[in-house]
């Protein structure tokens, strides 16, 4: 009964959320007054036939993170996050879980910055959302599952990324990396999530090396200065600035560039590029 009413009230919530709150665009001939069933799913990062699994009763027990970005995409808040967590068959995470909701203070941040490269990432570093310009800019992370979201094993494991390290640059960002998912566990030590992870990180020669050491050797702080290699404009040199929010714990990354120079219209040039990219892609998908 649960599993079914999980789904149908997913439904109910998706046909309330007005897509340009959410930043979706919305075109003169739409009838739909909320979200479509893909764009739900591309806000949560899941796959429009799972979506629909969900909210027919076919898919049984969603992962603790699917109910998560699903409350995140649905802008849930309080008890009706709470709700979709119960009737997902999970507690709804207290203070001693990690923390991957974006409150609706913390959205109005993000709107504010819906022209630049932002992407927010839980304690764990697991991506909580990317916005369109930083998919433009470092490419579509609306696919990425499971492990794929975690930038730590992203980087241990060598996956393509567009920004351009020195060998001691890399080095010094995967201990940095592990040095504060360090921290993360010694904050939440009753997360059976954090535990999995560490877990299966563990698994990676580079993060066992790192997580063991008696002593990390990490630089006296992050670069704050990246490297973009962007496939159709170029290398573009950006100021990279994370944020932290301490009441919920998540790291927001913005990539600027100072304006007037040669990078700044790179930079404009590929979020503008990255995005008709994408909304073609949409448009075809549609046809």
């Amino acid at each position: 009964m649960e599993t079914w009413e999980f789904g149908r009230t997913v439904r109910r919530w998706r046909d309330r959320v007005a897509p340009d709150a959410v930043g979706v665009p919305v075109g003169r001939r739409r009838r739909a007054a909320g979200l479509r069933r893909e764009e739900l799913a591309g806000l949560a990062g899941i796959s429009a036939d799972y979506l629909t699994r969900l909210e027919q009763g076919r898919a049984t027990a969603p992962s603790a993170q699917v109910v998560e970005a699903l409350a995140r995409a649905l802008r849930l808040a309080g008890s009706e996050r709470d709700l979709l967590y119960r009737l997902a068959g999970h507690a709804a995470p207290g203070l001693d879980v990690v923390k991957s909701q974006v409150t609706p203070s913390v959205q109005r941040l993000l709107d504010r910055l819906s022209h630049t490269p932002v992407v927010v990432y839980d304690a764990t570093w697991t991506l909580v959302m990317a916005n369109a310009p930083y998919d433009a800019l470092m490419g579509d992370t609306s696919g990425w599952r499971g492990l794929e979201r975690n930038t730590i094993w992203r980087n241990l494991t060598g996956l393509r990324n567009r920004v351009v390290h020195t060998a001691r640059e890399q080095a010094d960002h995967e201990a940095l990396l592990v040095a504060d998912l360090r921290m993360t566990a010694s904050r939440y030590p009753a997360d059976r999530e954090l535990k999995r992870l560490i877990g299966e990180l563990g698994a990676v020669p580079r993060f066992a090396e790192l997580w063991e050491a008696p002593a990390l050797p990490m630089p006296a702080e992050p670069a704050k200065h990246k490297v973009v290699d962007h496939p159709a404009v170029g290398r573009i040199s950006l100021d990279c600035d994370t944020l932290i929010v301490a009441t919920d714990d998540l790291r927001i990354t913005v990539y600027t560039a100072e304006p007037g120079t040669a990078d700044a219209e790179r930079l404009a040039l590929a979020v503008v590029l990255g995005t008709q990219a994408f909304g073609e892609a949409a448009r075809a998908g549609h046809s």
